[in-house]
């Protein structure tokens, strides 16, 4: 009888020989790699996210979010696995992460429970306490607002009409006059640069 012999490895597929170029190219300092990654990938991170979460205008953030996170730790990304996997991955987590805070204020602990014996009021140690707590997010604030006013001015107006006036990206457009696409471009820009200056700056949070 003729012995079986192990299947050979899959050979890599031409998309991920190709985002595997993308990694090194970006990882070399070509900023178009990353514009091509994000290009070849936003639609269909968009469309997983979607499935995820109902709230459209979030999706869009949550998208651009992942792209920055699979960025900022490209280094750690591995050949040995397809690229695409590895961003999912980090968008999946992310969205995860994104609806277990969403989550967490499901009910008040300071409103007592009807029973059959009545009303329970409940209480709860508080094991997050630090008293230290607001001091840290102080800090944090204050280094969060440093990083936003060091933004050219171009990507510091859009994340301020982003994230503190709640502007979606569509009125953003309307607004400045601009193409929807440059201002997206703008947002993920801005974020990027954001993540960059906190990460350096991560020992004073």
């Amino acid at each position: 009888m003729a012995s079986s012999s192990a299947p050979s490895p899959q050979a890599p597929s031409a998309s991920s020989e190709q985002d595997r170029a993308f990694v090194e190219q970006a990882l070399g300092g070509d900023q178009r790699a990353y514009q091509q990654l994000v290009e070849k990938y936003r639609d269909p991170l968009t469309r997983h996210v979607g499935k995820m979460l109902r709230d459209k205008r979030q999706v869009e953030d949550l998208v651009q979010e992942a792209f920055i996170k699979a960025f900022g730790s490209l280094q750690s990304y591995s050949a040995d696995y397809a690229f695409s996997t590895w961003l999912y991955k980090i968008a999946t987590n992310h969205t995860i992460d994104y609806l277990r805070k969403k989550k967490l204020p499901t009910f008040s602990i300071d409103k007592p429970l009807q029973t059959k014996d009545g009303e329970l009021q409940m209480e709860l140690p508080d094991t997050t306490w630090r008293p230290d707590k607001h001091v840290v997010a102080d800090q944090r604030n204050a280094l969060i607002g440093e990083a936003i006013e060091q933004l050219p001015e171009k990507y510091h107006r859009v994340i301020v009409m982003r994230h503190q006036e709640e502007m979606s990206y569509e009125e953003i457009a309307i607004e400045l006059d601009l193409p929807l696409g440059t201002v997206k471009a703008h947002i993920f820009r801005a974020r990027a640069l954001l993540y960059k200056y906190l990460k350096d700056r991560r020992e004073d949070l």
